[in-house]
C-alpha cells in the first residue's frame, strides 16, 4: 500500500511538474493566435483563434515568404552539421586510438579552449573573414564546423571511441583493414548515438546562434529564420500575433528533429557519460 502511495504521489508530482514546464508554451501557442489587443488580457486561450496569424506571418513580404529564410537556415544548417560530425568524429579517431607524439599535451590544449570565451575570439574571426571577403555569406558560418566541429563534440567522442574495445582494431588489422578502413567500417557503426547527438547538439546550437548570423549576414535575400523574425520588429506597427506564430515555427524543425532521433541521442548521452 505504501509503495502504491508512493508511486501515486510521485506521478501526481511529475504531472504538476510537467504543467508548469509546458505553460510558457501553451501561453505561447494561445497569444499567436490572438488578436492585437486581446494580448493585454490574462487569458491563455484567445476567444477568436486567429490562425490567418500564420498564414499572414507566412507572407508577411512581398517579396519574401517565410519558406525562402527557412531554406536559406537548413542548407546552412546541412553544412554545419555534415562537416561538424564528420571532422569532430576523425579528430576524435586520432586522439581516441592513434598513437603520436605530444598526444596528451595537444588533447590538454583542446580542453583548454573549451574554458576560452567565445566573446574572445570573435573580432580576430571577424576581422579575418572581412579580409578574405567573406561576410554577408554563410562560409563565416559554416566553414568552423569543418575544423573538428568544436572542442566539447571532440571530447564527447573520445569518451565513446575509448569505450570500445581496441581487441576490433586488432581483429581488423589482422584482416588487412588500413587506419582509415578502421575508422569507417568499425569506428562509425559503434559510435552512431554520439554522432547522432553531436548532429542534433550542432543543429539546435547553430539554428540559435542569432548573435553569429546578424554579424555575419546583412542582405535580406540571405536572412536566416532568425534574422527574418527580427524584421518583424524592426516594423513601425509590430504585428505581435504574427511575430509569436512566426516564431513557433521557427522552433519546429529542432523539435521535430530532437523527438525523431531522441532514442539515440538519449543512448550517446548516457553511455558516453559512462565510457572512460
Amino acid at each position: 500500500m505504501t509503495t502504491i502511495r508512493f508511486k501515486l504521489s510521485n506521478h501526481l508530482f511529475l504531472s504538476v511538474f510537467s504543467l508548469l514546464m509546458l505553460y510558457p508554451v501553451i501561453w505561447w501557442i494561445g497569444a499567436s493566435l490572438k488578436k492585437a489587443e486581446e494580448l493585454r488580457l490574462p487569458t491563455i486561450w484567445p476567444s477568436i483563434p486567429m490562425w490567418e496569424n500564420y498564414s499572414k506571418g507566412w507572407h508577411f513580404s512581398a517579396d519574401y515568404s517565410f519558406a525562402h529564410f527557412f531554406g536559406n537556415t537548413l542548407l546552412m544548417e546541412l553544412g554545419n552539421v555534415t562537416g561538424g560530425v564528420l571532422t569532430a568524429a576523425l579528430v576524435a579517431y586520432g586522439f581516441g586510438r592513434l598513437q603520436f607524439k605530444l598526444r596528451g599535451f595537444w588533447f590538454s590544449i583542446l580542453l583548454l579552449t573549451m574554458m576560452l570565451p567565445g566573446q574572445v575570439t570573435v573580432v580576430p574571426q571577424y576581422i579575418l573573414f572581412n579580409k578574405l571577403g567573406w561576410v554577408d555569406s554563410y562560409i563565416p558560418l559554416v566553414l568552423p564546423h569543418f575544423f573538428g566541429g568544436g572542442a566539447f563534440f571532440i571530447f564527447l567522442l573520445v569518451q565513446f571511441i575509448r569505450g570500445i574495445p581496441r581487441d576490433l582494431d586488432e581483429a581488423a588489422k589482422i584482416d588487412g583493414s588500413s587506419v582509415y578502413g578502421i575508422f569507417f567500417r568499425i569506428i562509425l557503426p559503434l559510435i552512431k548515438p554520439a554522432l547522432v547527438t553531436v548532429a542534433i547538439f550542432t543543429f539546435i546550437w547553430s539554428w540559435d546562434d542569432f548573435f553569429a548570423q546578424v554579424l555575419y549576414i546583412s542582405s535580406i535575400d540571405k536572412f536566416t529564420v532568425g534574422l527574418a523574425l527580427r524584421m518583424f520588429i524592426d516594423q513601425f506597427d509590430i504585428q505581435w500575433g504574427q511575430l509569436l506564430a512566426m516564431s513557433f515555427l521557427s522552433i519546429m524543425p529542432s523539435v521535430i528533429i530532437f523527438l525523431f532521433a531522441q532514442k539515440y541521442f538519449v543512448e550517446g548521452i548516457s553511455t558516453t557519460g559512462l565510457k572512460g
